[in-house]
């Protein structure tokens, strides 16, 4: 038997055991798949982010606004005054859903008389929406039987006592691609962002102009800056492409300011570059510094919120999406183009886009050491 093809896979072995890198990834990707997905992934949405606008003020409407937070699907965040404070929460994302209890809520009761409650729900996320509809609608459900069997037995029956009213917000025609066109912004900036950069040094290193690098007097920040800069304007195109062929297409909204949408979208941009950066000091070889890449853009997609509700993961899980650059920028992207939001809804976004881009670039100027690997 011809033992030449058994020499050959040896090697390649030999030369697997040789690449760590490549050997470590091949050994954590199917692990982190299963943790995300066995995990942190869950379509069920829980503590949804809720506030009150309680026009009635008894104790009946609080014991309503009681029943919908021990469900475990609504964390109600406090109380509003008026619309506008629903627009702004909803607008802001510091809420996805508002209740509205009527002003003559608990004398219909008592009365016998029928009474409406509204639930306001944020549609540019469509599971949301479905997830706090259908248990609204089960709990109001069974508020209003309660007191169908108690006028019963008083003989005093009569029409539905407790209806919801649904309004969906953004999206009222809950369609798919008004909510994921959006968040392809991110995504696929995040993808070729990361990608090109990553190669950028570990091209460099197998040509050999790194040398030149090397006796430049450019200093680590310096370099790291000037790697990102060009970069920006390639994303900004890529960023102009999707926006442009998603309104034209799928007729996606633009509700909010486009400059101000360009503006915070340079940080994220620099982000996910400097993130290239950093994995191109830690390989060796384009194809490693490649393969970085995929590997980092899994937990982004996963976590983000990009394809999952946010509040439905696991709070350990939320706290490592807090890290991403991408679930800041998704909150922006969406929240500006299918909500209207101005620069004070999405300021905390910044600022967390901010500080990961400093830790990042100054991580990315410690690991270039400016020798020859």
């Amino acid at each position: 038997m011809n033992s030449r093809p058994w020499v050959i896979a040896r090697k390649e072995l030999l030369q697997l055991r040789r690449d760590r890198l490549t050997l470590a990834m091949m050994v954590a990707l199917p692990v982190m798949q299963l943790l995300l997905f066995g995990y942190a992934i869950n379509t069920d949405v829980r503590h949804i982010p809720t506030v009150v606008y309680d026009q009635d003020q008894t104790a009946a409407s609080r014991d309503l606004v009681q029943g919908l937070s021990a469900t475990g699907f609504y964390d109600v965040l406090g109380n509003v005054r008026n619309y506008q404070e629903i627009e702004s929460a909803l607008r802001g994302g510091r809420a996805r859903v508002a209740v509205v209890i009527p002003t003559r809520y608990s004398s219909d009761l008592k009365l016998s008389r029928p009474t409406q409650v509204q639930l306001i729900v944020d549609g540019s996320d469509p599971q949301t929406v479905a997830s706090a509809t259908n248990t609204a609608a089960s709990l109001v459900a069974a508020r209003a039987g309660e007191l169908t069997v108690q006028r019963l037995g008083q003989g005093a029956a009569r029409a539905q006592p407790i209806q919801l009213e649904t309004s969906t917000w953004y999206n009222p025609d809950l369609r798919t691609a008004v909510y994921i066109v959006p968040g392809l912004v991110g995504v696929i900036l995040t993808m070729t962002m990361v990608m090109l950069t990553s190669m950028a040094i570990a091209r460099e290193r197998e040509r050999g102009t790194l040398e030149q690098l090397i006796v430049s007097p450019v200093k680590n920040l310096e370099l790291v800056v000037g790697k990102i800069v060009p970069y920006i304007a390639i994303g900004y195109v890529q960023m102009t492409l999707i926006l442009v062929i998603g309104s034209l297409v799928f007729d996606v909204p633009i509700s909010g300011s486009l400059p101000l949408l360009y503006a915070l979208a340079s940080v994220f941009i620099a982000a996910n570059l400097a993130i290239g950066l950093f994995f191109s000091t830690l390989a060796k070889t384009q194809q490693q510094a490649m393969q970085m890449s995929f590997f980092f853009l899994l937990p982004n997609i996963l976590l983000s919120g990009f394809m999952f509700p946010f509040e439905a993961m696991p709070v350990p899980a939320q706290w490592l999406a807090q890290g991403l650059p991408l679930t800041h920028f998704l909150r922006i992207v969406r929240g500006i183009t299918l909500r209207g939001a101005d620069f004070a809804d999405m300021q905390m976004e910044l600022v967390w886009l901010v500080g990961i881009l400093a830790a990042l670039v100054t991580l990315a100027s410690m690991r270039f050491t400016k020798k020859l690997a």
